[in-house]
């Protein structure tokens, strides 16, 4: 969840874009979304806590898929839902304790759903090209970084 009180004004479609990122990572890996990200309008990075490396392959594929979604010209949008109808919906553990009965999430089509303060595009068509620029694997976290291209 990108969950952060001290969010500095972020680029919307890196930010849409690692939402798509997040739930491919997660669909192909059946792991947590990302622990620890760092998203900037020049290059991002996340770091997923994972059993071993993708292979290149996979890699690929993750560039692939999250392009693809961009490329289905989605609708980026946002609703309002108490604690108890998001947690059907978004995984609530890295919430802050003191957090308020209303969750906002937000949606990028019917592919990702999530808890999220951020700022976002209004459709996925806005966001670039999705490019991995590099990646490496230590302890069991996998760091991504990426960029987006024509935006």
């Amino acid at each position: 969840m990108e969950l952060n009180e001290h969010n500095k004004q972020e680029y919307p479609p890196m930010h849409t874009a690692e939402h798509i990122l997040n739930q491919t990572v997660v669909r192909m890996f059946a792991c947590p979304r990302s622990h620890n990200a760092h998203i900037e309008r020049k290059k991002s990075k996340c770091d997923y806590f994972l059993d071993k490396a993708p292979t290149e392959e996979q890699i690929r594929q993750i560039e692939d898929k999250v392009n693809g979604v961009i490329n289905s010209h989605l609708p980026v949008t946002e609703e309002f839902l108490p604690l108890s109808e998001a947690a059907e919906i978004v995984d609530l553990s890295k919430l802050p304790d003191k957090v308020s009965e209303t969750l906002r999430i937000v949606r990028v089509g019917d592919y990702d759903a999530c808890a999220c303060i951020g700022s976002h595009v209004a459709n996925t068509s806005e966001i670039g090209r999705f490019k991995i620029i590099s990646h490496d694997y230590e302890n069991g976290r996998w760091r991504v970084r990426f960029k987006l291209e024509g935006d």
